[in-house]
């Protein structure tokens, strides 16, 4: 795994480029070119969800990516490469980061973190793991599991965190983080100003990840037009 491209990541802007199949620009080729506009404004990461928009993406632009794949399972509330089958599909085109779900909620098949993620570390000891945390205690979990990077990508998004905010008490969360890992932390979730990315950096998190404010023009435009409705 080529660590250069990565560690040119400290310091700078990664850029979300997804779109779930029930949003407008649901398409390979439109996040591609996505990706492309980012790295013109200055991004020097990409997130990107599947093998189709990772392959294309990378058609595009020479930027490493931190690759996940979003699927839902009857059996989990885990979404985010929730299964070795997700794992296989990125292994096809090489991400150099692969996130995954890393809360404390158990995968399809009743399968806990720490046998999960010891069989992706025994099939691709090379390969580079993000941790996509909710909680403090997760992160600390993940982190002594041995995940590259420590992520705050669901802070508010599960049930154990559903009242934190990552942005609450100027990162409070967040700086509790990189004050007891060992690990990189990059900061991801509603970090959707310039001066919050900025303060994440200040803060000591590794890198930063921007997703709907810079790539869902739906939401953008939503903001605005609630705005003119007060």
């Amino acid at each position: 795994m080529e660590t250069s491209k990565v560690e040119r990541l400290e310091g700078k802007l990664i850029v979300s480029c997804q779109a779930l199949p029930h949003e407008p620009l649901h398409s390979s080729f439109i996040m591609g070119r996505m990706a492309l506009a980012a790295k013109e404004g200055g991004a020097f990461g990409i997130r990107a969800n599947t093998k189709e928009d990772i392959r294309e993406i990378q058609s595009q632009v020479d930027l490493p990516v931190i690759g996940i794949v979003k699927r839902d399972y009857v059996d989990s509330k885990i979404y985010i490469t929730p299964t070795l089958k997700e794992v296989e599909e990125l292994m096809e085109v090489k991400p150099e980061i692969i996130a995954l779900d890393a809360t404390n909620a158990v995968r399809p098949g009743g399968i806990g973190l720490d046998s999960f993620f010891s069989q992706l570390k025994e099939k691709y000891p090379e390969q580079l793991w993000m941790a996509d945390c909710s909680t403090v205690e997760e992160a600390l979990h993940a982190d002594e599991l041995g995940f590259d990077f420590i992520g705050t990508t669901l802070v508010g998004y599960t049930e154990q965190s559903k009242n934190d905010k990552i942005e609450a008490n100027d990162f409070e969360i967040l700086r509790e983080i990189i004050a007891k890992v060992k690990h990189k932390v990059i900061a991801e979730g509603n970090i959707n100003t310039p001066e919050k990315a900025k303060r994440v950096i200040e803060l000591g998190a590794f890198s930063v990840v921007v997703g709907s404010i810079i790539t869902r023009p739906q939401l953008i435009t939503k903001a605005f037009a609630e705005a003119l409705e007060q």
